[in-house]
């Protein structure tokens, strides 16, 4: 049992990188440790935003042989991009099958080219970018194509994103965080107006003064509850207000929010105690069966329940973003605490990296040794320690 708070990051990084080689096959990362119940749920693929996630904490590592693992994962991924430029969901090393869900893939094309640009920028000598450009240029082209001619805001199917089992669709948070980073990155056009068009929509009690018409009703809509964070999502005659805490963090760490804006954000995140049973909780209020927004989807497995999975569950790499949030707003010291928060939830289950924990009881769920919770641990890791310098163009820090 390990009780130095000191001595368990030191060890949660060590047994993280033990982890990815683990999972790591020629094909790139797997999105968990094989096993039964991984092979059941596919869990054994090389999946478009797990590995380009883990990609992120795997090129941080310095490692050599797991910087040649991102490498291949993305390599893999590009492989199998759909001719129009949208990136899998998954790729099944057994098979080749590619996957692209049922109502498509809205964050996995962002994630990869986030982080292919984020390899180039820190594995020393790198010219994947290069090497990859027509694929490169198709997966932008497939975003732009999502993408709202006046306001700049992707729009997407619902449940077609990670949360792929919550009722999100038109303007999701989550994805827009992603696609400013992706145009900020690639000095992409029209980045000023996603940030202004996602300020009126999302924080929709801005007084900016919505100039176009169709900006003003979709505001109407998205009023309710005036207090922080952002909105989930809005589509039309809808909103999301049940908190969508990843969406949010990313708004912040990626820079789609005025700083500001990033750090009362945090503070009302805090407030709410989202970093308790550990961080953190992926939604503030879950929705339940009585909630006008409840989809019978929502109990496929008996997953999302409330408190449970993508309704309100703990996910150690949410945590770890979080970790680089705080940091990013100004507040070293809650951002080591929640970086030790993590790697708690990591030694769970004998070091179990599992999946996610219940948002009220805390108990361990979903599948062993999750790669995208090692890569992410990493990745705070070396930020916070000072190891590796992200400048404003990686989106988490200024």
């Amino acid at each position: 049992m390990i009780h130095s708070p000191v001595r368990l990051v030191d060890e949660c990084e060590r047994r993280a990188l033990a982890l990815l080689r683990q999972n790591l096959g020629p094909d790139g990362v797997l999105a968990c440790t094989p096993g039964p119940a991984a092979l059941a749920r596919h869990y054994t693929s090389v999946f478009g935003r797990d590995a380009a996630m883990c990609a992120l904490g795997m090129v941080a590592s310095g490692e050599a042989d797991l910087v040649s693992g991102a490498c291949a994962g993305l390599v893999t991924l590009a492989r199998h991009q759909a001719p129009s430029g949208e990136i899998p969901k998954f790729v099944d090393p057994a098979t080749g099958e590619a996957d692209f869900w049922y109502v498509g893939c809205a964050d996995a094309t962002a994630w990869w080219l986030l982080a292919v640009h984020f390899f180039d920028r820190h594995a020393p000598g790198s010219s994947l970018g290069e090497s990859l450009g027509a694929e490169i240029r198709r997966a932008i082209a497939w975003l732009q194509a999502q993408q709202h001619p006046r306001w700049g805001l992707v729009r997407q199917n619902e449940a077609s994103d990670w949360a792929d089992i919550m009722p999100r669709s038109g303007f999701v948070l989550y994805t827009n965080a992603l696609w400013y980073a992706v145009k900020a990155r690639y000095a992409l056009p029209g980045l000023e107006a996603t940030a202004a068009h996602a300020a009126l929509l999302f924080d929709p009690y801005a007084d900016d003064a919505a100039a176009h018409r169709r900006i003003r009703l979709l505001r109407d809509y998205a009023r309710g509850d005036e207090a922080r964070p952002w909105r989930s999502f809005v589509d039309f005659a809808a909103r999301g207000d049940e908190g969508d805490v990843l969406g949010n963090v990313l708004a912040g760490l990626f820079g789609l929010m005025p700083a500001p804006v990033a750090r009362e954000v945090v503070d009302a995140l805090r407030a709410a105690g989202v970093a308790a049973p550990g961080p953190v909780r992926v939604v503030l209020s879950p929705l339940d069966e009585g909630h006008p927004r409840w989809r019978a989807y929502m109990d496929r497995h008996g997953q999302n329940r409330p408190h449970q999975y993508h309704n309100g569950g703990v996910w150690p790499f949410a945590g770890a973003l979080w970790a680089l949030l705080l940091d990013r707003v100004g507040l070293p010291g809650p951002a080591r605490e929640a970086l030790a928060g993590v790697a708690a939830l990591c030694a769970r289950e004998d070091w179990g990296f599992c999946e996610w924990f219940h948002g009220e009881t805390g108990a361990a769920a979903g599948m062993r040794g999750q790669s995208w919770n090692a890569a992410l641990y990493v990745l705070a890791r070396r930020v916070l320690d000072g190891g590796l310098r992200l400048g404003v163009s990686d989106g988490t820090s200024g």
